[in-house]
């Protein structure tokens, strides 16, 4: 049996909610991806740190070392998307790990810009690793149940 390992970053736990019902599904580790420095959540001011983060290419500390990824070989890392990509500190997550012979699968949260190109984006950023098609979610739908939703992306998944 292969492991999986399911990391988020979630600001109002909309993504954290995508996270636990994968993480049941899929019957894997779950790990919350939390800055050292805990973002405001005022969306305006949100949207203004999420901005400049990306403009200077910041990398937030996280807060508490996440545990090897050695042992896993399917790891889904899901984010909510501003500015039409994931918050810096999933690079932060991205650049402290080796990918090699890993398989990626990234599943978001989004308030209407899909998957914002992120999918393509990890590809780039970690070429040594497999990433799969991934699942992006409205944010608004988070409130009805995504099982169903959930478990249709896997089975395409074949994993």
């Amino acid at each position: 049996m292969k492991k999986r390992l399911i990391v988020y970053f979630s600001l109002t736990d909309t993504t954290k909610k995508f996270a636990q019902e994968l993480c049941e599904l899929v019957d894997g580790d779950l790990i919350p991806i939390e800055p050292l420095h805990p973002y405001p959540l005022d969306q305006k001011e949100i949207e203004k740190i999420a901005y400049m983060e990306k403009k200077r290419d910041d990398r937030p500390a996280i807060k508490d070392p996440l545990p090897s990824i050695q042992d896993y070989d399917f790891i889904f890392i899901g984010y909510p998307i501003w500015w039409y990509t994931f918050l810096q500190i999933i690079k932060t997550f991205l650049d402290f790990y080796d990918f090699h012979h890993k398989t990626i699968i990234p599943f978001n949260t989004h308030d209407g810009s899909g998957d914002g190109g992120t999918y393509k984006e990890l590809q780039d950023y970690v070429p040594e690793a497999k990433v799969l098609i991934g699942l992006p979610i409205r944010a608004a739908n988070m409130i009805y149940d995504q099982k169903g939703n959930i478990i249709e992306w896997l089975d395409s998944l074949k994993i």
